[in-house]
C-alpha cells in the first residue's frame, strides 16, 4: 500500500487521544513510506493529521470541493492539493488514489465515507482490493461494531461481511492488518491456475 485515504473530523473532538492517535496514526505511515490522501482541511483531525504526515516528511495530497477551498477551510502547506466540482467528485478521487481507507473519529460526514468505502469493497466495485480500517481511538467506534454485528445477527448483513474492515486501537497495528489483507487479496488464487 502507498497511499491511504483517511477519513477523519473537522473537529478536533472532546479527547486528546483523538488528537494523539492523529499523530500516532501519522508516524506509522511515514515509518512505512504511506502517504496520506484526505479531504484537505486545515482544521480538527483532518489538520492534524496532515500537519503530522508532513511534520514526518510525508506526502499529503488533499482533495477539496472548490466551495470549501473558496471558503478558507483548505489547507494551504500540503504536498498536493486537489480541488474538485462538488463532494461526489471529492470521493471519487480520493478513492482512486487511495489503496485503502481509514476512518478515524469523526462525524457524519466521516461514517458516510467509511459506510461508502465498506460497501465499495462489498460489491468489488474498486478496480483492486482496497482494505478498510477503523482507527478505534479511546474506544469510539465500539458502539458501531457492536451495532454492526447487532446488523449481523438480525441478517441485514452477511456474516462473512463484517470482515470487510478491520478494526484496532493501534495505528501500527491496524496499518499491519490492513496490508496483510492487501497483500494476500492480491496473490493470485492457486484454484485458478491453469
Amino acid at each position: 500500500m502507498k497511499r491511504i485515504c483517511v477519513y477523519c473530523g473537522s473537529k478536533a473532538g472532546s479527547q486528546t487521544e483523538y488528537r494523539d492517535a492523529a499523530k500516532s496514526l501519522a508516524r506509522a505511515m511515514a515509518d512505512r513510506n504511506i502517504s496520506l490522501v484526505y479531504g484537505g482541511g486545515g482544521i480538527g483531525l483532518m489538520g492534524q493529521i496532515a500537519d503530522s504526515v508532513l511534520a514526518n516528511n510525508g506526502e499529503v495530497i488533499g482533495v477539496i470541493p472548490d466551495k470549501l477551498f473558496k471558503n478558507e477551510v483548505a489547507h494551504r502547506g500540503l504536498t498536493r492539493l486537489i480541488t474538485t466540482a462538488d463532494m461526489h467528485h471529492r470521493k471519487a478521487k480520493m478513492a482512486s488514489l487511495a489503496d485503502g481507507f481509514i476512518a478515524m473519529p469523526g462525524g457524519f460526514g466521516t461514517l458516510e465515507e467509511l459506510f461508502e468505502a465498506i460497501t465499495w469493497s462489498q460489491l468489488k466495485i474498486h478496480s483492486k482490493p482496497k482494505p478498510v480500517g477503523l482507527l478505534n481511538a479511546a474506544g469510539y467506534y465500539d458502539q458501531l461494531h457492536d451495532f454492526i454485528s447487532h446488523a449481523v445477527s438480525q441478517e441485514f448483513i452477511k456474516p462473512g461481511h463484517q470482515a470487510l474492515y478491520t478494526v484496532h486501537s493501534d495505528p501500527g497495528t491496524l496499518l499491519d492488518r490492513m496490508a496483510e489483507r492487501f497483500c494476500s487479496a492480491l496473490k493470485p488464487d492457486p484454484a485458478l491456475r491453469p
